[in-house]
Order: structure tokens, then C-alpha cells, then sequence
């Protein structure tokens, strides 16, 4: 049997309700109540979250903070555990209508990187030994 590939492009596109946002579970089952926001203006880059929880934490490699990458990587007890390790308690519950506020207004901040050596610092050169 031989299946035009053309009738991809005739099928019926569903209506907006049933489109996903991105905001379902990838496994099925009930969609949390609340997200989980790391503020990385906050966040000093410890890691901890990252060990904790490394199924929804991830380090960002340039600015060297931690980030929420999915909201359905583990379960709530190890996302608590992940915000009771918190040291500077940059991770919070927020409501997923909450979200895109957030990150505009975290994109509107100007962050440094954490623990990399500014450009405009000078390198340090040591003395040379007398031969």
C-alpha cells in the first residue's frame, strides 16, 4: 500500500483548544498545579538543584546559574528538596499563567556571568625568579 505523501499537507489542522501548549505532561497523567522558577538574578550558581533534581534543574554554560528546564522532570518531593538545599532561596512555586511575566522580566535584567574572570581584569604576572 502506498500512501501519497501530499495528504499531510490536505488533513484538517485541529482547532485552537486542542493544541497543545506545551504546558501537558510528556508521560500523560494530571498537570501540576503550580511551575517551578529559579531566579536567576538570585542564584549563585551552587548546583545543588542540579544534583537534587537533575531531571528539571540544568546550569546555564554562559552565565553559569541554574535554570528550570522541564516542569514534569521529577516529583514535587524532589523539587521541595531542591528549594529547602537552596542556600540564597532562588526557587519558588508560581503559577504556570505566571510564567511568561517572569521571564520577560528576567530578560529585561543585564546578569553577569558567575565565576568567570571579567574581561577588563588584569592577569596577574608574578615575579620572575633571579637566575
Amino acid at each position: 500500500m502506498v500512501v501519497d505523501p501530499g495528504l499531510a499537507f490536505s488533513a484538517a489542522v485541529a482547532p485552537a483548544e486542542a493544541v497543545a501548549t506545551g504546558l501537558e505532561p510528556v508521560l500523560g497523567g494530571a498537570l501540576r498545579q503550580k511551575a517551578v522558577w529559579v531566579d536567576e538574578a538570585a542564584c549563585i550558581g551552587c548546583r545543588y538543584c542540579a544534583h537534587v533534581a537533575p531531571n528539571t534543574f540544568v546550569v546555564e554554560p554562559d552565565l553559569g546559574r541554574s535554570r528550570a528546564i522541564r516542569q514534569d522532570g521529577d516529583r514535587d518531593e524532589r523539587l521541595q528538596e531542591a528549594m529547602d538545599t537552596c542556600p540564597v532561596d532562588c526557587i519558588h512555586w508560581v503559577s504556570f499563567e505566571d510564567l511568561p511575566g517572569l521571564e520577560r522580566r528576567l530578560a529585561e535584567q543585564e546578569l553577569q556571568p558567575l565565576g568567570l574572570p571579567s574581561p577588563a581584569r588584569t592577569r596577574r604576572t608574578l615575579p620572575r625568579a633571579a637566575a
